[in-house]
């Protein structure tokens, strides 16, 4: 009898348990159709809407398009490049200088325009607004590149700025003299057509940035904070327009970066003594560093998909997938793992998830028959905004495991704040209205930098850092960047001296207008 009972309790336990479980189920379910069917993000955000009817124009004829294209193919002629810390074409950067002054003359002329040479080959331009109650902002580029050889691969030299099938082909087209022109062209037209700003604003260009801008942005820093500058925003280099790039997606989408990812150089040694290869220790100085980075390379850091502003990406597209993608990254709360799982299997996709561990130096010995006593090998982490530097080390000591294996942080900073990009943020909103203006069919969304930028310099003069400039990238291109056959189209060129003609003017405006109103105060 007891038996009995007690069979049927444990019966009765796990049916009620089973119940529960599928009760709790339909409910994650329901909810999770629920959301799905109403979820959007952007669905409050109106002020993209708003209309400001004295902006100048932004038409381009026929003979400036010609000569807006010639100067863009002379900045990508010159071979403005970064090799190391102290190895600049300082050459090439006085053309470059020379240039600037030759295709711009308004902007070098003009009495609006204060302009300086800083660390003898950055520029700093400042053009005050006529309101000195609207806090200025400020606009970034970098005139320097990294190396390009055309032994490696490209269809044309590397600074030949050469035209194929409606593109221009050359080191710099995507990073980042694209911007510079664009931007200073902007400014150009705007004067010419009688342009003065209500809120005043700033035009960096470093000339080091592919080394880490300790020259160029650092020194601008210097002289901005001189003059107790502070900033509404910064608009830099960084994310783009991504057509096709994303998998399901519907339509472009332009993810403006709102913070970027944190970087350390960690170099690995193990010291052994030396001697004779005919007499071979069990484990030599090679092989026990090996193996240290082999530990890593197997272990990679841990995913941590919906810790940082990444999952805000996710949720500002999902309106945009069809099901059952959309159902997915509506729910986050639910299927975030789920989605970590799946993005890791690519290298384009798993930046995003974690701190990325790249062995990118590997060094030892001096010959063939003598075992060395030094093997180094140097480890490049990108590390995602919800860890420390402190942190990865950490990472990285448990994970080596061999107290023979010496840790020495080279460099390196944490992550990057996050940049606001709600109803009230005056600088996302402002680009978010420009590029909606000019391409209405892309959905705009906060995304994270995984490369990094002049603009984590200046971070004590803004608290909103945006990292974006719309340059088309479509499937194949992310491996343009510091890669072979970069380029733009002559088309997305143009596009770009227009978005920055009218993002100065938006700026004009006071303030944001209520999100829920149609109108505004100019």
């Amino acid at each position: 009898m007891t038996d009995r009972s007690g069979k049927f309790n444990i019966m009765k336990l796990v049916k009620i348990v089973s119940l529960s479980l599928l009760f709790v189920v339909i409910v994650c379910f329901v909810a999770a159709t629920l959301r799905t069917l109403t979820f959007d993000v952007n669905s409050g955000l109106q002020l993209a809407h708003w209309e400001k009817t004295n902006n100048i124009a932004s038409d381009i004829n026929q003979h400036q398009r010609k000569d807006l294209l010639a100067n863009f193919r002379e900045a990508i002629q010159i071979p403005t490049v970064s090799t190391a810390k102290t190895q600049l074409n300082i050459t090439a950067l006085g053309e470059f200088d020379s240039l600037l002054r030759r295709v711009f003359p308004t902007v070098f002329s003009s009495h609006l325009v204060q302009h300086e040479v800083v660390a003898n080959y950055s520029h700093l331009f400042w053009v005050p607004g006529s309101d000195l109650a609207l806090v200025p902002y400020m606009l970034l580029a970098h005139i320097d590149v990294v190396p390009a050889d055309e032994n490696d691969g490209w269809e044309v030299p590397p600074f030949s700025a050469k035209e194929i099938d409606g593109f221009i082909y050359g080191r710099g087209t995507i990073d980042n003299k694209q911007s510079v022109m664009g931007i200073l062209q902007a400014l150009e037209y705007l004067l010419i057509r009688g342009y003065s700003p209500q809120r005043g604003f700033f035009i960096g260009l470093g000339h080091d940035e592919e080394v880490g801008g300790l020259q160029g942005a650092m020194n601008i820093v210097r002289v901005l904070k001189k003059k107790g500058v502070q900033l509404a925003f910064i608009l830099d280099e960084g994310l783009a327009v991504l057509d096709g790039v994303i998998s399901g997606l519907q339509g472009p989408a332009a993810l403006i970066g709102i913070s970027e990812k944190g970087q350390a150089t960690v170099k690995l040694s193990v010291f052994k003594a030396p001697g004779h290869s005919s007499m071979p220790p069990r484990e030599s100085s090679i092989g026990i560093l090996a193996g240290a980075v082999k530990r890593l390379e197997d272990n990679p850091m841990p995913i941590l998909f919906g810790e940082g502003p990444e999952r805000r990406t996710f949720e500002h597209l999902a309106h945009r997938f069809g099901l059952p993608i959309k159902f997915v990254m509506s729910n986050m709360w639910l299927f975030s793992p789920l989605i970590g799982r799946v993005m890791e299997r690519s290298p384009d996709t798993n930046a995003f998830l974690r701190t990325t561990t790249a062995v990118t130096m590997f060094n030892s010995g001096v010959k063939v028959n003598v075992l060395p006593s030094l093997a180094e090998a140097y480890v490049n982490l990108r590390i995602h905004p919800a860890q420390t530097v402190e942190e990865v080390l950490e990472f990285i000591q448990s994970t080596v495991g061999d107290e023979r294996v010496k840790m020495e942080l080279v460099n390196g900073f944490d992550p990057l704040p996050v940049s606001s990009y709600d109803e009230t943020s005056f600088g996302f909103q402002t680009i978010k209205k420009t590029l909606l203006d000019q391409f209405p069919q892309v959905t705009v969304a906060p995304g994270v930098c995984i490369g990094n930028t002049d603009s984590r310099h200046y971070t004590d003069l803004a608290k909103d850092i945006y990292r974006f400039a719309p340059t088309w990238i479509r499937p194949g291109d992310t491996q343009r960047f510091h890669g072979i056959n970069e380029r733009i189209s002559k088309k997305n060129y143009e596009e770009l001296v227009v978005f920055y003609f009218n993002l100065i003017q938006n700026c004009d405006i006071k303030e944001l207008p209520s999100p829920h109103s149609a109108g505004h105060e100019l």
